[in-house]
């Protein structure tokens, strides 16, 4: 069955879902951007197959509608769905990452007769915009999908069949429990970054040499504090009430630290951490999560001159792509000097392998 689907925000999601859709031929994408560059861009580097100027007009002709925008720009599109023409079997979904705002919005949709699914692939990369877009960004994600109850199932089958070209994991939740969960695993965890950078920036003021030290496995803890703080400002706001939540539970984890340092009990502190570490290393390393995650290889390669291009070198020929390489100045408890970067698991598996053939290097993922 051909389907004609129009994509609205051409940054790296919408423009990735994009290219993913197109893996089948029966299946036409039309985007539009408020940025024209942008849009430009989409047609030239065949990112969408055609372009509009005006969604509302192209809207009454196509049947599936992505907005992949912000989510207060996705409420506002959704306000604006209530005055088109927008036919009864299209289906409208988004890509948001917070979900019970959308879907509240969705009811008044349905009292328009418009059909809206919630969605939100829960996968990202360093880089963002239109240049960025890949097909293969949500191959292993998690894809998930929030519908209003006694939505017809034969609609959320179709939405379902067509975002199977992601690859990604669909999974399908409620709204309450897609802003619960990203709140433990991906919200609250960002706040936490954000003020242990905070910390290390006040203590900076007495002791300047701590900040040289964070190079290391600080660093790595708090990446995601240098996510964009406009989009965090936003989705605090939308899931704010999940996120005071964990952090009322994580001020008694706290609490309960506090009492083990004040007690002293040497082996209620090692069983903390053990009790730790065999929670992560249970976590799974081969698939997104909700947070972006980096595809690291971690290579304890020695100290000399050239033991780097060696390995760059390994990778370049047997044609294994990297996306970044980094040197870790201070080891502390982290395997490796050097951290490789890669697009997805394949392409780090890979690159463990060659490294491993090639060379007396020991290897870590973590």
């Amino acid at each position: 069955m051909k389907q004609t689907v129009l994509v609205v925000g051409l940054g790296l999601i919408g423009g990735s879902i994009a290219l993913a859709l197109q893996k089948s031929p029966n299946v036409r994408v039309i985007g539009f951007d408020v940025n024209s560059d942008t849009l430009q861009s989409a047609k030239v580097l065949g990112v969408v197959q055609d372009v509009t100027k005006n969604p509302e007009e192209t809207a009454k002709k196509v049947d599936v509608i992505i907005f992949a925008t912000p989510v207060n720009a996705t409420l506002e599109w959704m306000e604006s769905l209530k005055s088109w023409e927008i036919p009864t079997d299209t289906i409208v979904t988004d890509t948001g990452s917070t979900k019970s705002l959308i879907m509240e919005k969705a009811y008044e949709l349905r009292e328009n007769g418009i059909t809206f699914i919630g969605g939100h692939p829960m996968a990202g990369s360093h880089k963002s915009g239109v240049l960025a877009a890949k097909p293969y960004l949500f191959e292993n994600a998690y894809y998930m999908l929030t519908s209003l109850e006694g939505e017809d199932e034969e609609k959320i089958n179709t939405l379902q069949n067509l975002l199977q070209y992601t690859s990604a994991k669909l999974m399908r939740v409620s709204a309450s429990e897609h802003d619960h969960m990203t709140s433990v695993v991906s919200h609250f965890p960002h706040i936490v970054a954000a003020s242990l950078v905070h910390q290390l920036h006040a203590e900076g003021a007495d002791n300047p040499i701590t900040k040289m030290l964070a190079a290391g496995g600080f660093r790595d803890l708090t990446r995601v504090a240098s996510s964009n703080p406009i989009l965090w400002r936003d989705i605090t706001m939308q899931n704010r009430e999940q996120i005071a939540g964990q952090l009322a539970e994580w001020q008694a984890e706290m609490k309960r630290v506090e009492d083990l340092l004040i007690s002293g009990e040497a082996t209620q502190i090692e069983d903390y951490f053990a009790k730790a570490k065999s929670v992560r290393d249970e976590l799974p390393i081969s698939s997104q999560g909700a947070m972006y995650m980096t595809y690291d290889l971690y290579v304890d390669v020695p100290d000399y001159p050239g033991s780097i291009a060696e390995i760059t070198a390994f990778l370049a020929e047997e044609q294994i792509s990297i996306t970044n390489i980094r040197i870790v100045e201070t080891r502390e408890d982290v395997f490796g000097i050097l951290v490789v970067s890669f697009q997805n698991a394949d392409d780090r598996d890979r690159a463990a392998a060659c490294i491993q053939k090639r060379s007396p290097y020991e290897i870590y993922i973590s």
